[in-house]
């Protein structure tokens, strides 16, 4: 029987994200989603299941809308290394969900390290 796009994608989010909770209790989690047309990331604190901070290339103000590269991908990471810093979030962990660590991906973690955001 074989499985979907869908469920491989789903438990491969839950396989990433359970092996980093169970190294980083205590840390604040910096989630990405990436859709189609847009990439957009949370800082998230799992504790009291709040978001602390958030970034996407929905908002107009970055000047991405609908754009899905590399170039919005970085601008959203440098942007929510900025919101982290004023949420007062110095270090936190990298959850990629599903989504490989390359390119677009990649470049949003990147960015938000250059930022100041330890990752």
């Amino acid at each position: 029987m074989a499985n979907s796009k869908r469920t491989l994608f789903l438990k491969r989010r839950l396989r990433v994200r359970n092996k980093l909770r169970k190294v980083n209790v205590g840390r604040a989690r910096l989630s990405v989603h990436r859709s189609n047309k847009n990439i957009s990331v949370q800082l998230i604190d799992d504790v009291r299941g709040v978001t602390l901070a958030s970034a996407s290339t929905l908002e107009k103000d970055l000047g991405f809308v609908g754009k899905k590269n590399v170039e919005a991908a970085a601008k959203v990471g440098a942007v929510i290394a900025e919101r982290a810093k004023k949420a007062g979030v110095e270090e936190a962990y990298f959850d990629r969900g599903g989504f490989l660590f390359h390119g677009k991906v990649k470049a949003l973690a990147d960015a938000a390290r250059e930022g100041g955001l330890k990752i």
